[in-house]
């Protein structure tokens, strides 16, 4: 529940809401034009890699890898 409250905070931060999202999704990906497809795989825990990057992308992210620092 954790990961889909962070996507949601990171939709709702850029200022869009779920339907404009996956609307520029299926433009630049196409993706499926359903809100409750993208709804349902946040719920479900069920995105894939592939996925979070290209939605990172159209809401002007970057996912990056970083070493974890050790104390």
């Amino acid at each position: 529940m954790e990961i889909r409250n962070e996507i949601k905070s990171y939709i709702v931060r850029e200022g869009y809401t779920l339907s404009e999202v996956v609307e520029m999704l299926a433009d630049e990906y196409g993706w499926s034009t359903s809100v409750p497809n993208l709804s349902g795989k946040l719920r479900r825990g069920s995105l894939r890699y592939r996925e979070a990057i290209e939605l990172a992308d159209v809401l002007g992210y970057d996912l990056v890898w970083q070493k974890r620092k050790h104390e």
